[in-house]
């Protein structure tokens, strides 16, 4: 069990430096037209609707949680979820979808 999450802050520390240099600013409406297309069906991608998958978290939601940041976005865009398919984006779809997120920060 150890060396499991050895291995998992391993990946997520070396995610966490690569993705640093991803981690720029992308395009806000292209990022909604992403979210659309590919997240649609499971999260709610414009504020104050609900998620259409119950246990799927509001973009808005993710957005707001405490330290969220580009790069963990960036990190978890790229990462395997349990509950969530395997997406496979470009890098500009993922820097625009994690621009698009984190615009729905309240400022």
């Amino acid at each position: 069990m150890k060396q499991k999450i050895s291995l998992a802050l391993a990946i997520l520390l070396t995610a966490i430096i690569v993705f640093h240099a991803f981690a720029q600013e992308g395009n806000v409406s292209d990022g909604l037209a992403v979210a659309q297309q590919t997240c649609s069906t499971c999260h709610a991608t414009r504020k104050g609707q609900p998620s259409p998958n119950a246990s799927a978290p509001t973009f808005e939601a993710i957005a707001n949680v405490p330290g969220m940041t580009a790069i963990a976005l960036q990190a978890s865009l790229q990462t395997s979820h349990r509950s969530m398919p395997n997406l496979i984006l470009s890098a500009d779809e993922r820097r625009n979808v994690v621009a698009y997120i984190l615009s729905l920060k309240p400022r």
